[in-house]
């Protein structure tokens, strides 16, 4: 791609005022353009704002040519890594994120498909939580999402790429046939955590979708890097969706950006003696939240039409099937599996070891019996041996 100078500028000002967004937009105000932030004489500090004024000398004393040769030399690795870079002033720079306060001045980009395809079709939904998800979580995460997927509407679901109910929104999505937006605190050449490399090759492969970054190639994941994710994920959407978060994390600083930008905010309520809901269940006492109450009312709440009777992906929508009849005709009326599947339903999270004392059962017997039913989809397990069923069974 042939990028011009004021792409090249644009790129330098990134790098350099990246924190600092709006103080680049007051410059290049001043200046008439991002290249007549280099050209000018003396950058002058007085076009900083507010408290900002005369202030980070050190980034003034940066706008120099060699800044502009770097930007040169990070457009051309773009170019030679089939990535993309979007200026705030490229018309298919997403519009959401371009209409908040102090937005990035570039975008890196990776994906199949064109930046228009990718953020101007369809309406773009969040979901964040903690990585130490409760296979509570993982269930209705996975359920929303599903949900999201049979409305008229189909939205293309945006998250950070973490692990726990990042990942499984992600991976849910693609799934479902659904656009999907990995929004990385990293450079766009590089994939955090590494756990996650299969699912970013998934979703740069697949059309409508993309992974994208504020950050210059070969950046590392610091703590700090992380709040700027959360603000463009925020930006970006009509609504985020929490799915579970503790009283402290990203989720939750997510959830205030959102409300900073006038997007709607949803949060999946639990119990008030789980840690990991009472990120959750403050924002509800906050009123800065609505409650989700089922899949169909988020649909509706979300404007994405009337929802499909049966919306999530139940196994007993309209069926009129019962799980234990669904266990009997595919193991046999007296295979563990029947008792399992209908011990998990009432224990959700229970672990292997639980189960084999509550049923009475040889631990390997179980053990096996899960893996069978994990293997059929009827299940799963997490890194603690936490049972769930899987959304359709559930």
């Amino acid at each position: 791609m042939n990028y011009s100078d004021e792409h090249v500028a644009l790129c330098a000002l990134n790098k350099i005022y990246g924190y600092h967004p709006t103080l680049a937009a007051s410059l290049i105000e001043k200046a008439g353009s991002a290249l007549g932030c280099f050209t000018s004489a003396a950058p002058d500090p007085s076009v900083m704002p507010g408290p900002d004024r005369a202030s980070h000398p050190e980034l003034l004393s940066q706008l120099t040519p060699s800044a502009l040769e770097w930007a040169r030399n990070e457009l051309s690795r773009i170019d030679s890594r089939g990535f993309r870079f979007l200026t705030i002033m490229d018309e298919d720079y997403p519009e959401p994120l371009r209409e908040c306060e102090g937005p990035p001045l570039g975008l890196y980009l990776n994906g199949c498909s064109s930046p228009t395809e990718i953020f101007g079709l369809k309406p773009m939904i969040a979901f964040v939580g903690t990585r130490d998800i409760s296979p509570y979580g993982r269930l209705w995460c996975q359920k929303l999402v599903r949900a999201l997927a049979e409305a008229p509407i189909q939205p293309v679901i945006v998250s950070g790429m973490a692990l726990g109910a990042d990942g499984i929104a992600h991976r849910t999505a693609l799934e479902c046939g659904l656009g999907t937006i990995g929004v990385m605190a990293t450079g766009i050449d590089s994939i955090y955590p590494v756990q996650h490399e299969r699912l970013a090759i998934d979703i740069v492969h697949q059309p409508g979708c993309g992974l994208i970054t504020d950050y210059p190639m070969g950046t590392s994941p610091v703590a700090l890097n992380f709040l700027r994710r959360n603000r463009i994920i925020a930006g970006l959407v009509s609504a985020v969706v929490v799915v579970e978060s503790k009283t402290r994390g990203g989720s939750l600083m997510t959830a205030r950006y959102a409300c900073e930008y006038n997007r709607e905010v949803f949060v999946l309520p639990g119990r008030i003696d789980d840690v990991r809901s009472a990120g959750c269940n403050s924002l509800i006492h906050a009123e800065m939240a609505h409650i989700i109450t089922s899949p169909e009312e988020l649909v509706g709440e979300l404007g994405l039409g009337r929802p499909s009777r049966g919306a999530g992906g139940s196994w007993a929508a309209g069926s009129g099937a019962t799980l234990r009849g669904i266990l009997t005709r595919k193991y046999g009326e007296l295979s563990a599996q029947v008792r399992i599947g209908e011990a998990v339903k009432e224990n959700l999270g229970i672990t292997v070891e639980a189960l084999s004392a509550r049923l009475i059962l040889p631990y390997q017997e179980v053990l096996t019996a899960v893996t069978v039913m994990e293997a059929d989809g009827i299940l799963t397990t997490d890194l603690l041996g936490r049972c769930s069923l899987t959304p359709n069974y559930s």
